[in-house]
């Protein structure tokens, strides 16, 4: 039987045993009053003392179980009207007991409403009064009219209460079922086992989502069971938690993750809440609440593994990696051990991408991390950083080992790989670091060794790739340096440090100023007038370039702007700008330009922007668009340094150029070499063929000057006309060709 059965059956049980004992009351005082006042003899007395024997060991029987038996609401109507016969018998025989009849009756109607429906109530009440009746008419001493209707409106009144009390009891108990089995079904779909379990072990209570929730019957479930079920690793804890519930404050819950066994032998983790009830006198007990968190547990574990693990190929990402880290050094400095951290990135692996797509990417990734993988001992630590970038952690070994793993890694990593229907050979650079564990106060800092393995991993880069590089400290000392030097440049930027000097570029039959290159300079406030050379390069690196480029782009345009207002005759004189390669990829280039010859005011024509033949070999199509755009500005473009790049002719063509200007290395040995001359000489051919004009850079002789002229070259600059000066001296040249 269910709970909630076991509560109705023990109050039926009461009121029936309740009935007995009255029941067994009534005689024994029937039995006094025949002792007493009766002639009967012991023998009578007996008999009912014995009646009353009977009616009571009808109180010991096992009620609870005998409630819901289909028959019993017929005995206990044979019982209810038995004991009414026997007590109009007793009141007809004893002509002096009619005046407890009544009393009777109201003990027999109120045992009925307890256990009866209103209709029994109503039919033991009817044939009490047809007794009561019966028993006024014949007795020998006739009871008075008003006596006997006062008795009989007595005893309706109460045949009437009682009525009312049976049927406010069905409806109350009915009430009263319908919601405690409407809490029953819930509890019984519930997410949640709950049980009551007493401080000595005692279970008293367990709902029915026990079955759902472990897969135990109600009946079976105990504290042993509960013990029995919980996974060995969690019962230390278990134990600690029960302890602090039913010691807690009362009302105080204490709440602990388990793992338990379900009946059909699943292991599932549970959430378990106990709330310490033992002041309830309804409950002295702790509540215990058990759920079904192995599903979220599982998601916990899978977002965990997605947070410290790779997609791609599973293994340590770039968090996880770090955690290791930090483990290792933790545990080298106690033992005072070595860590060596290799990094580990795939050259050109970008190409891949872009020549053989993503997937083929992805799997030059993954065919890399098990050739790794399989170089490495099982307590190394391989991870992917991101991109094409591994790191590998190993403990205790020498410098010379650290070497050796690394010439094995760049092996494996060159061996060839079928990408599709494409055999590729790939290359990586690595980095290596090592650290003892007392290298300082607290041992190696992690983001300080990954540094170090990085620097050391670009080292091997500039060394031309495929090959490691052991870290040394004075590539920090250069990565402080160019810090620095980055720094300054800012700096120098900010405060106006940049200054534009002009060489002059001239007709080379008449030695005629044409136009001026602009040249930028560092007037540095310590190391003095510093030449580009030692700072374009870092510019270009560090991507401040691209304003310090369009400062000197605006310095040239505003100062060919102020010869034109003085000299009216400069307005055939162009300006040279040279524009760097990141300048050029900038994406508002275009748009930088048209600004500042709209602010300037100056003919487009005018100004002519330099670029390299290497940089027109990039991105040939975003190229070609880009060089559109400015020509439409009306610019001119130039290609400086050509003849050292590897442009073909049918890129030439597709080029909007205007000028090809011959590389100074060409001009050096122009009057002494035979090959540069025909070089200068096919250069020179060329920009007539397709009807550019060429400059020749770098005149510094007599003779260079001469002979570009015999090879037909229209213009020239060097050292021989002019050295790069500020725009004082461009103004003199410009003032003395007005006279």
């Amino acid at each position: 039987m269910n709970a909630l059965e076991d509560h109705e059956g023990d109050y039926r049980a009461r009121q029936i045993r309740l009935g007995t004992w009255i029941a067994v009351g009534v005689i024994l005082i029937g039995a006094v009053r025949v002792h007493l006042d009766w002639q009967g003899g012991p023998l009578l007395v007996a008999l009912m003392a014995g009646a009353a024997v009977v009616q009571g060991a009808m109180a010991l029987l096992p009620w609870p179980r005998l409630v819901f038996k289909p028959w019993l609401q017929r005995v206990l109507a044979v019982w209810w009207a038995a004991n009414l016969a026997v007590l109009l018998a007793f009141t007809a025989y004893d002509a002096a007991a009619l005046a407890i009849y009544p009393a009777g009756v109201t003990l027999i109607l109120a045992s009925t409403a307890a256990l009866a429906s209103e209709r029994a109530v109503i039919g033991i009440g009817a044939a009490s009064l047809v007794g009561y009746v019966s028993l006024v008419l014949t007795r020998d001493r006739p009871v008075t009219g008003t006596l006997a209707a006062l008795t009989l409106a007595l005893m309706a009144g109460v045949m009437w209460f009682c009525a009312r009390t049976a049927s406010n009891r069905r409806r109350l108990d009915t009430a009263r079922l319908s919601a405690e089995r409407r809490i029953e079904a819930l509890l019984e779909n519930s997410s949640d086992a709950v049980i009551a379990v007493q401080p000595g072990g005692g279970v008293t209570y367990c709902s029915p989502s026990m079955r759902t929730v472990l897969g135990y019957e109600q009946a079976f479930v105990t504290s042993d069971l509960l013990t029995d079920i919980t996974h060995p690793d969690f019962l230390p804890t278990a134990a600690e938690w029960w302890l602090s519930v039913i010691n807690g404050a009362p009302g105080t819950s204490a709440r602990v993750e388990s793992r338990v066994r379900r009946a059909d032998g699943a292991w599932i983790y549970t959430d378990v809440i106990g709330t310490n009830r033992l002041d309830d006198p309804s409950l002295q007990a702790a509540v215990i609440s058990i759920r079904d968190i192995t599903e979220r547990k599982e998601l916990e574990e899978e977002l965990t593994r997605q947070a410290f693990a790779d997609s791609l190929t599973g293994m340590p990402n770039r968090a996880l990696f770090r955690d290791r880290l930090e483990h290792a050094i933790a545990r080298n400095r106690r033992g005072g051990g070595r860590i060596t951290l290799l990094l580990v990135d795939l050259d050109d692996f970008k190409l891949v991408n872009d020549s053989l797509g993503h997937t083929a990417g992805d799997q030059l990734i993954a065919t890399t991390a098990l050739r790794l993988h399989q170089q490495l001992r099982a307590a190394d630590t391989l991870a992917r950083l991101g991109g094409d970038e591994f790191a590998i952690l190993v403990e205790d070994v020498t410098e010379v080992e650290a070497m050796d793993l690394g010439d094995r890694l760049l092996a494996a990593i060159r061996r060839p790989l079928r990408l599709g229907n494409r055999e590729v050979v790939c290359s990586a650079s690595i980095g290596v670091a090592t650290a003892k564990a007392g290298d300082g106060d607290d041992g190696p800092d992690p983001g300080e060794l990954l540094r170090n393995a990085d620097l050391a991993m670009y080292a091997a880069k500039a060394a031309g790739r495929d090959r490691f590089a052991l870290f040394d400290p004075a590539m920090y000392a250069d990565i402080l340096r160019e810090a620095d030097d980055r720094a300054e440049l800012e700096q120098a930027l900010a405060n106006d440090e940049f200054v534009v000097h002009y060489q002059p570029i001239v007709d080379l039959p008449t030695s005629r100023l044409i136009g001026v290159e602009a040249l930028v300079r560092w007037e540095h406030p310590v190391r003095g007038m510093v030449g580009p050379n030692a700072f374009i390069p870092l510019a270009e690196s560090t991507g401040l370039i691209v304003p310090l480029g369009r400062w000197v782009l605006r310095q040239a345009c505003q100062q060919l702007a102020q010869w034109c207002a003085d000299f009216p005759d400069t307005e055939k004189i162009r300006m040279n700008v040279n524009l760097s390669a990141r300048q050029f990829q900038h994406e508002g280039l275009v748009e930088e330009v048209g600004q500042i010859l709209a602010e300037t005011g100056i003919n487009p024509h005018q100004v002519v922007l330099e670029i390299t033949e290497s940089l027109l070999m990039q991105d040939t199509d975003s190229t070609i668009e880009t060089l559109g755009r400015l020509k439409e500005l009306g610019v001119r473009l130039a290609i400086d340094d050509f003849g050292t790049g590897y442009s073909s002719l049918s890129y030439l063509k597709r080029f909007p150029v205007d000028i090809l200007k011959i590389d100074r290395s060409f001009v050096d040995g122009i009057d002494t070499e035979h090959g540069d001359a025909t070089l200068a000489e096919a250069v020179v051919q060329l920009g007539r063929a397709l009807q550019l004009q060429t400059v020749a850079e770098g005149i510094e002789t007599q003779e260079q000057w001469s002979t570009l002229q015999d090879l037909g070259c229209e213009f020239g600059q060097g050292y021989l006309f002019a050295r790069p000066g500020a725009a004082d001296a461009i103004s003199t040249i410009l003032g003395d060709a007005q006279h």
